[in-house]
């Protein structure tokens, strides 16, 4: 439950940023995709839109993403993407086959250069 709260609220912060921060719409310039983060086994999957410089999401999966990061579960998941090295944690994490990436890796590294502009500003 907690990653699928989890992955509902990157999607409301994503959509959010694509909307008012200006260094994030020019990471969405030119893309026109979907991506999707999932457990393994399916059972948890929301997939995320990018399309006209903005990104919405919707529960479920998606029958051909771009790329998808599949958690062999929702704990790992949860535990991976809350992680103080959230790099060191994912590499390890596909080092160990406890994560597998499906589809084009260089739209990985995107996405996950994506993620740096949603940490919360320091006061």
């Amino acid at each position: 439950m907690k990653f699928r709260f989890l992955l509902w609220a990157m999607g409301l912060l994503m959509a959010r940023a694509s909307r008012n921060n200006p260094a994030f719409q020019q990471q969405l310039k030119g893309k026109d995709l979907v991506f999707q983060m999932q457990t393994l086994d399916g059972k948890v999957a929301r997939h995320f839109i990018v399309s006209g410089e903005r990104i919405s999401s919707k529960g479920g999966s998606y029958p051909q993403p771009a790329f998808a990061i599949a958690f062999k579960d929702a704990a790992y998941g949860f535990a991976t993407m809350q992680a103080g090295n959230k790099q060191l944690a994912f590499m390890q994490g596909i080092q160990d086959k406890n994560i597998q990436i499906k589809g084009n890796p260089a739209l990985v590294m995107w996405f996950q250069g994506l993620m740096k502009y949603l940490k919360p500003k320091k006061s």
